[in-house]
C-alpha cells in the first residue's frame, strides 16, 4: 500500500521540473540561433492522486505495478506552430541521451475514431534522489497549438457528459476535428509560399546586383 503519496509522487515532480527547464532551454538556443523555434511552449503536470486512483480502477492496475503499469503519471505537452515542427520535436527527443524512449504513438497522421491527434512518446527518465537513482515511466505529447485547443475543449465535454457523448456531439466533435487539422494544413502552406517568395524575392535582389555590378 501506498502510505505516503507525496513522497510517492516526489520524483515524478522532479521529473516534470526537471524537464520543463530542459525543454524551454532548447527553444531558447532555437531563438537565439534561428529566430523561431519548433517549440511554442512547454507545459507539465503530475497526475492528482484522485486521478491516478480513478485509473487504476478503470484500468484494472495493482498499487504494486502502478510504477510500472501506469505511463502517465508524469507528463509534458509540447505546443508547436505547423505540424512539421511536430516530427522536428520527435528527432530531437529520440536524439537526447537522458530520456529512454519506449513506445511511439503517432496520432496526428493516425487519428483516433474522436478525431483526436497528437504524438504520444512514453520513456523512461533518471531522477536523482538522495536514496541515489531512480527511473520513472513520463509521457511527452507533442502536438499543435489548433490540436490542443481541441484537445482541451473536448477533454472539458468528456469530463462533464462522463464520456456519454450523444451522437450528434461525437459528429460535431469530430468535424471539428478535421476543420483545426485543416487549419493546421493551411497555415503550412501560407508559410511554404511566403518562404517561396521570400526565396524568389531575394535572388531577384542578387541577379540585379550581379548585372550593376557587370555595367
Amino acid at each position: 500500500m501506498i502510505e505516503n503519496w507525496d513522497d510517492f509522487l516526489t520524483p515524478y515532480k522532479q521529473a516534470v521540473d526537471e524537464l520543463k527547464v530542459k525543454l524551454r532551454g532548447i527553444r531558447a538556443q532555437f531563438l537565439k540561433v534561428d529566430g523561431r523555434s519548433p517549440i511554442e511552449f512547454v507545459t507539465g503536470r503530475v497526475k492528482p492522486v484522485d486521478s491516478i486512483k480513478e485509473k487504476m480502477v478503470r484500468r484494472h492496475i495493482q498499487e504494486d505495478r502502478l510504477e510500472e503499469d501506469m505511463e502517465d503519471i508524469a507528463g509534458l505537452r509540447i505546443m508547436c506552430q505547423f505540424v512539421e515542427d511536430i516530427y522536428q520535436v520527435v528527432d530531437l527527443l529520440r536524439k537526447r541521451t537522458d530520456i529512454n524512449i519506449l513506445e511511439e504513438r503517432d496520432y496526428v497522421h493516425n487519428k483516433k475514431p474522436s478525431g483526436y491527434r497528437s504524438y504520444h512518446i512514453i520513456f523512461e527518465y533518471p531522477v536523482q534522489m538522495i536514496g541515489g537513482e531512480k527511473k520513472i515511466l513520463a509521457e511527452i505529447q507533442v502536438r499543435t497549438l489548433a490540436m490542443n485547443f481541441w484537445a482541451t475543449v473536448e477533454h472539458s465535454l468528456n469530463y462533464k457528459y462522463q464520456g456519454e457523448f450523444p451522437d450528434q456531439l461525437k459528429s460535431r466533435l469530430k468535424s471539428a476535428a478535421e476543420a483545426a487539422f485543416k487549419l493546421d494544413e493551411e497555415m503550412s502552406e501560407i508559410r511554404d509560399e511566403l518562404r517561396e517568395k521570400k526565396t524568389v524575392s531575394h535572388e531577384d535582389v542578387r541577379k540585379t546586383s550581379d548585372e550593376n555590378s557587370s555595367v
